[in-house]
């Protein structure tokens, strides 16, 4: 269907202009919610529309419209659009490339899955998470099947399909006056979710969290569980950016061939990763996907650009311009980011030291100066090699490019969350202020 309506839309603007982009997507979304354990939102949603792109005189004009009768007028007000811009001689689109097809990213169990189904799934975690002491406060579950062709002016034509699914839980206990808390989420490509094991472990985690005591303010070797890990990583990952960079907003800006984190640490944007969940052919603007080396055994190697921020740079797109939906434009974004160590440690090895299994307040780090003071959630201090008692209350502070550079990977179960890809993270020398 996408391949007709695509055909449609190239006949009208071919009317027009001789330089464009089109973009068509189709979707279908089950989405739940529950609060307590009763479930409160449901929704089954089909979507589809088409964004189309001008490009006119070096002036880009764009314009999107979900009804499909509509497609000569949207052409029309994308090209009207572009008037209102300046020339900008840094725009262009992609250009024909050889696509690799991704493998494993669609999941045909999704044609089959239905909102009985669905409610089925998330009533499962939350009577499993009710047999523990534990009291649901929220759980979710979400599932889409996406499909998508770009093509241009300059020959590209690319269609992706994927599926996705995902389910979050959240729960509390309470023991006399002490009430705590714990979350999780996991997400596939696949409908394989273990929904059983998810909430297993939230309950563990928030039963361990009881009873928490003190710890002394002082600096110490920190293990950033998944969560954690990627809270205060998304705020160093933004000075990857081509457009942060090109605007002096990055603190990496002149630092191309430099060592910026551990000489252990590699890091890789990949949209080409089986099961990847920001895999694609390509990105959303129709350049083909491929693997990007940011940082190589320490040093930065390569910024994230999508076509607009590479023109400007003097370089090529990494295959970074990536877009929401029909409605919105491509903007630099990352995919699959994989952190690896070359080396990992064992938690045994760590004598004194603790343990966060989330932050709170990761949002309100600097972007540019990579400061950050957060919360410590569900953590729990390490003594002699072993997680022993929980923390009540624990606030961790530093800068999150310098502790990079201090940085090792824990021997643990590799995992996404969000784009991250990575391992547990140990960093030394970490400042965590006790009781405040």
């Amino acid at each position: 269907m996408i391949y007709e309506i695509s055909e449609k839309c190239e006949k009208e603007v071919k009317k027009i202009c001789d330089e464009y982009e089109i973009y068509v997507s189709t979707g279908k979304t089950i989405e739940l919610d529950s609060k307590n354990d009763e479930l409160n939102f449901a929704k089954e949603e089909i979507a589809q529309g088409i964004g189309i792109r001008v490009l006119k005189d070096n002036k880009m004009g764009f314009a999107f419209t979900s009804d499909l009768n509509k497609i000569s007028q949207t052409a029309k007000q994308a090209l009207e659009n572009s008037k209102l811009n300046n020339p900008d001689k840094n725009y262009s689109f992609s250009q024909v490339e050889k696509v690799k097809n991704i493998d494993k990213i669609y999941d045909k169990k999704f044609e089959n899955l239905d909102l009985d189904e669905s409610i089925d799934f998330l009533n499962n975690i939350i009577s499993k998470a009710n047999e523990t002491k534990c009291n649901v406060i929220s759980a979710g579950f979400s599932a889409s099947s996406g499909n998508s062709i770009i093509i241009n002016s300059n020959g590209v034509s690319i269609d992706n399909k994927s599926t996705g699914f995902g389910a979050g839980l959240s729960v509390n206990i309470e023991n006399g006056d002490e009430v705590a808390t714990a979350y999780d989420s996991i997400s596939s490509r696949f409908y394989d979710l273990n929904g059983d094991k998810l909430s297993e472990d939230v309950c563990n985690l928030a039963m361990n969290s009881v009873n928490g005591k003190s710890i002394e303010t002082k600096d110490y070797d920190v293990i950033l569980d998944y969560y954690a890990a990627t809270g205060l990583l998304s705020t160093f990952l933004s000075a990857f950016n081509g457009e942060n960079v090109q605007r002096q907003r990055s603190i990496l800006h002149d630092k191309i061939g430099n060592e910026i984190v551990s000489s252990k640490l590699s890091i890789t944007n990949d949209p080409t990763l089986e099961k990847g969940m920001y895999s694609s052919k390509c990105d959303g603007e129709g350049t083909v996907s491929k693997r990007t080396r940011l940082v190589e055994n320490g040093i930065l190697k390569s910024f994230m650009y999508d076509i607009y921020t590479a023109n400007k740079g003097n370089t090529t797109s990494t295959g970074n311009g990536y877009r929401n939906s029909y409605a919105s434009t491509p903007s630099v974004s990352p995919s699959n980011i994989i952190i690896d160590f070359d080396e990992t440690t064992q938690i045994d090895e760590i004598d004194e030291g603790v343990l966060t299994t989330s932050v709170l307040g990761a949002h309100t780090a600097n972007p540019i100066s990579g400061d950050f003071s957060v919360e410590a959630s569900n953590a729990f201090k390490i003594e002699n090699g072993e997680v022993s008692d929980p923390i009540n209350k624990a606030m961790i502070s530093g800068n999150i490019f310098e502790i990079l550079k201090k940085c090792e990977g824990i021997k643990s179960e590799i995992k996404q969350y969000g784009s991250f890809i990575l391992p547990k993270i140990l960093v030394h020398n970490l400042r965590v202020v006790g009781q405040y």
